[in-house]
């Protein structure tokens, strides 16, 4: 029986789950658009683990949402894990983000296409099949009328996440399904953690960096 923390801060959605053997059985989230996770985080987390009923000493390991997304979001979930990792001596379990968000969308047939929110037209995207593997890199990439040409040709191509509705505005194929509702949760990375642990396909601690793809940039005051 393996008994995981999932940490998700990627995002406006501050969320935290218990995984028990590959299902969820305590999940505690906000999603709000003040980025409160600094404040949230680990009171949720304490309540995660009161709702499971287990103390922090019966955890077998820390799953962190490991990007792309939020410069800030990310270093406070990753510190969170981080520390609690060297604190208990339990291994680290980075998930993907958009694997995360391509996730929670089933399909028969086409491409799940999930897009993070970048600055200006820019967004972090990445492209799965309706198996949910990875067939393009994650990259950052501007918005245009070319975008995802060579996947909407052959059928369709979900476009989800909350860089969704900047491309509806450019890309207008119908066979592109645009929905900006999905949101990563930790309670979508809790079957993905489980079978991470079950390979032990562990991060190393001390060296491990979120995805954060762009740099991260200081807006200068106009005065």
């Amino acid at each position: 029986m393996a008994l995981i923390l999932n940490i998700e801060t990627a995002t406006t959605n501050c969320s935290v789950s218990i995984g028990k053997d590959g299902r969820t059985i305590a999940l505690r989230e906000q999603d709000s658009n003040s980025y409160s996770h600094s404040e949230d985080l680990h009171f949720f987390i304490r309540e995660t683990l009161d709702a499971a009923s287990i103390s922090i000493d019966d955890l077998d390991a820390i799953a962190v949402s490991k990007g792309p997304g939020s410069y800030t979001g990310l270093r406070i979930g990753v510190s969170a894990a981080k520390g609690l990792c060297f604190a208990l001596d339990l291994p680290l379990i980075g998930i993907s983000t958009l694997e995360s968000i391509a996730s929670q969308l089933k399909i028969k047939d086409g491409v799940i296409i999930p897009v993070l929110d970048a600055r200006r037209m820019e967004v972090y995207s990445a492209v799965f099949n309706s198996d949910y593997e990875q067939i393009r890199e994650t990259r950052v990439e501007e918005i245009n009328s070319n975008s995802f040409a060579q996947f909407v040709e052959q059928g369709k191509v979900y476009i989800i996440g909350s860089g969704a509705v900047k491309c509806s505005e450019i890309l207008k194929h119908p066979h592109f399904i645009f929905d900006d509702s999905i949101v990563p949760s930790a309670n979508e990375m809790t079957q993905l953690s489980h079978n991470a642990y079950n390979g032990k396909n562990f991060e190393n601690t001390a060296y491990f960096e979120p995805d954060y793809l762009k740099d991260f940039v200081i807006q200068q005051s106009k005065k």
